[in-house]
């Protein structure tokens, strides 16, 4: 029996957050996955719950435990480092909506993935109509920043 339309779709999910794993060293408590298109334009980006810290890519470091005055572990948040988790989770997306053409499946408009690391589960939420795109003022960052601000309770 072939693969169906769900196991590419999980596979690749999978593949992005093997992504933003790797990128902080596999230590991580949560991840939070943005994923947005609408016609013709693909956004990707990811926020973590390190030691109970919400952070953004760039500030993974700001929640290092320090131990006698030094941090316990540094990240790796070079330019080259956070382009590349971008454009590898762009990558998947377009894969995604690949597979969506391929099996005539509607390509989501946003998704909100939240993993939680220590129990190996996946929370998604996705949405098919038209976020940011019909407001001029809008940008898939905007709505990125709000999820960051509602998961951190701001």
């Amino acid at each position: 029996m072939g693969k169906v339309f769900e196991d590419y779709f999980s596979e690749i999910q999978t593949d992005m957050i093997a992504v933003c794993l790797e990128y902080v060293d596999n230590n991580s408590d949560d991840i939070y996955i943005y994923c947005s298109y609408e016609p013709e334009m693909y956004s990707f980006d990811v926020f973590y719950r390190i030691n109970e810290k919400l952070v953004y890519k760039y500030q993974v470091n700001d929640a290092v435990v320090i131990v006698n005055g030094k941090p316990e572990y540094v990240y790796d948040i070079s330019d080259n480092r956070q382009f590349g988790v971008l454009d590898i989770g762009n990558e998947n997306l377009q894969k995604i909506h690949q597979k969506c053409k391929g099996f005539d499946r509607e390509m989501p408009t946003e998704m909100k993935l939240h993993y939680d690391v220590s129990n190996n589960k996946l929370e998604a939420k996705y949405r098919y109509d038209l976020v940011y795109s019909s407001d001029e003022a809008l940008l898939p960052d905007d709505i990125f920043e709000r999820w960051f601000e509602e998961v951190s309770g701001n």
